[in-house]
């Protein structure tokens, strides 16, 4: 009993303290840190769930705010779905019917095959929604293609369906989706924002394609699908290599850095392991200064967000003397804390410093290019996918003076 009082009173301590400095902060500062992910899939198109028991997963799960990207459809009109016979998927029925209640849900059988039909996103929102709590983001995963390539970019917090633009090349189909969503935004003055999905999909996107995009400021340095090879492999750069390699370039003619998500492209809700493509792999922590999809937006397009898998920040300040981090600790997890970027100079990417603890703090000088952190933890991810057994969070680049 000792030894359990010992163990669990410093580990209490600490999360009073976490807790005690965020309510403070925030009450200073205005902004808040917003838990989100901004990749889902639904039975509206290839996930195996219903919209309304996913966000109740991630509700439930401590995420503020969650975008279903369904591919080239939104959650509007009437759209009915055959359930398959498998027990899994009569088991995914029964509980979701189990939940909402005949009133709800409406289905029909026929001869043995039971169908349902799809609530929209204005029916099911009002069931989650709460002002300050909770956000579901109405958006859209546009998948085109050019010839075996699958080109897919995610258009969040869109007020209507984009149409795949297509292209005669990867670059051309990429900067066509692009500029389509930048268009509709400038048009509407509904804030929004383009990504580009999982780029080593099927090694569809190269670094060359990249370097290439006009107007593009964000990508998935990590997603949780276990088909999209984050780490590359023996002919292929992983997305975090890509990623400095990109903003390398865009240093050198003069466009703005890249910024990196993490999201979990989830698609399976009833099967488990690095083989299924599962909820709460990957998550982005935005610091805002309220849950509204413009001043998410405002945020994340400043770089005001980090991305993580499992470490989560208790503070993180940037000015224009340096970057300063602490983390929000579990008991017995050991971290480090890694600085990597580039001196003016140099085309090399390089650990410019490593600090084994909770916080750190580094100088932005002159004779660097870009600065970003990686933080990993030694706390094995609870369903990881490829080879990133452990939780790690990646912040976002930064140029010093700017």
């Amino acid at each position: 009993m000792l030894r359990y009082k010992l163990i669990f009173l410093p580990t209490y301590l600490l999360f009073c303290l976490f807790i005690l400095f965020s309510a403070c902060k925030e009450k200073q500062t205005g902004v808040r840190w917003y838990k989100g992910n901004l990749h889902t899939h639904s039975f509206w198109s290839d996930g195996d769930d219903f919209p309304e028991m996913i966000m109740d997963w991630y509700k439930k799960n401590g995420y503020q705010f969650v975008a279903l990207t369904d591919h080239n459809i939104l959650a509007e009109g009437v759209k009915w779905i055959g359930m398959a016979e498998d027990t899994m998927y009569r088991n995914a029925f029964a509980r979701y019917l189990a939940k909402y209640g005949e009133d709800w849900v409406k289905y029909r059988e026929d001869s043995g095959r039971l169908s349902i039909q799809l609530k929209t996103l204005e029916e099911y929102r009002p069931l989650f929604e709460k002002e300050e709590q909770f956000l579901i983001i109405q958006s859209e995963e546009i998948t085109d293609r050019f010839e075996d390539k699958h080109l897919h970019l995610n258009a969040t917090n869109i007020e209507s369906l984009f149409e795949p633009q297509g292209g005669n090349s990867v670059v051309e189909v990429l900067q066509n989706n692009i500029n389509a969503v930048r268009q509709r935004r400038e048009e509407t003055g509904q804030p929004m924002i383009v990504h580009i999905n999982h780029p080593n999909f099927h090694y569809s996107i190269s670094l060359e394609d990249m370097i290439a995009l006009e107007g593009e400021r964000f990508f998935e340095v990590f997603n949780g699908h276990p088909q999209v090879h984050n780490q590359g492999d023996s002919t292929h750069i992983g997305t975090e290599e890509m990623w400095d390699q990109v903003n390398l370039a865009y240093l050198e003619s003069g466009k703005p850095l890249i910024y990196g998500l993490a999201t979990d492209d989830s698609h399976h809700y009833h099967r488990l392991g690095r083989e299924w493509s599962n909820a709460g792999r990957g998550w982005i922590m935005v610091q805002a200064d309220s849950l509204t999809p413009s001043a998410l937006i405002r945020a994340i397009e400043k770089g005001d967000f980090y991305a993580s898998t499992g470490v989560t920040l208790s503070d993180l300040v940037i000015d224009h003397e340096k970057i300063q981090l602490s983390i929000a600790p579990e008991y017995g997890v050991t971290y480090k804390i890694v600085f990597i970027g580039a001196k003016k100079g140099e085309n090399t990417i390089e650990e410019l410093q490593v600090t084994n603890g909770l916080s750190a703090s580094f100088p932005l000088t002159a004779d660097l290019k870009y600065v970003r952190v990686k933080i990993i933890s030694d706390k094995w991810h609870e369903n990881p996918i490829e080879q990133l057994d452990y939780e790690m969070a990646w912040t976002q680049p930064i140029v010093p003076g700017k």
